[in-house]
């Protein structure tokens, strides 16, 4: 007795054909294009004040970047946490931001540290050589104890014990991790009162007062 007909809906596609079992044939991915850079590239340097957060907007009102910079189409290139002050960058170029905030290319960064109690030789040398974190080891760093250095008034002041003495650092690093300085210092026994970055590369505040900024060549 003849077997009758499989109707065409039954036949399967052999697996590996296109589509697979379906039979109906993917579209290729859309490529990523490289987005093209501005016609005027533009480079900011920023000191960024005390409790500013480091974007444009916050739906809780707190201060960010807008009550300082006017400037339409720039963004950070970096991160400076709301509690940290100093030296921010911001352009409207994708690559040169990438280049600047991208940890491969090291580019230093340095911090004058406010500090609770008083600097050892020992662990200057810590900081130097590296620094066990909870995400890792740190790269070496340079290190140094330095006078306090003549900055603006904070606002609010720093807070600080009467009873324990506080202490400058100078503090290089070239790396990007998460407040980083501050977890190096408290590593070491040494934690941290204010944080004021000073230098990027090859940029500094150069006597910039608190939210003010000035523009430079866009380029690396």
């Amino acid at each position: 007795m003849s077997r009758p007909p499989r109707s065409p809906s039954a036949v399967r596609a052999p697996r590996g054909a296109a589509g697979g079992r379906s039979g109906v044939a993917k579209a290729p991915a859309a490529r990523r294009v490289a987005k093209a850079p501005p016609a005027e590239p533009r480079l900011l340097l920023l000191n960024k004040p005390f409790d500013v957060l480091t974007q444009f907007a916050d739906a809780d009102g707190r201060a960010t970047l807008k009550d300082y910079v006017k400037v339409a189409g720039v963004y950070p290139a970096g991160r400076l946490d709301r509690d940290s002050e100093g030296l921010l960058l911001l352009t409207n170029d994708g690559r040169l931001q990438a280049r600047i905030a991208d940890p491969q290319f090291k580019l230093a960064k340095t911090y004058w540290v406010q500090v609770e109690g008083e600097v050892s030789d020992a662990q200057l040398q810590r900081l130097r050589a590296g620094v066990l974190l909870n995400d890792g080891p740190t790269l070496p760093a340079e290190a140094r104890q330095i006078d306090e250095p003549a900055l603006w008034e904070r606002q609010p002041p720093v807070r600080f014990r009467k009873s324990v003495p506080t202490s400058w650092l100078e503090l290089t690093i070239r790396e990007g991790r998460n407040r980083q300085v501050r977890r190096m210092t408290a590593a070491v026994g040494l934690p941290t009162l204010r944080l004021v970055r000073v230098r990027i590369g090859p940029w500094s505040l150069d006597g910039l007062a608190p939210g003010e900024w000035r523009e430079v060549p866009a380029q690396l």
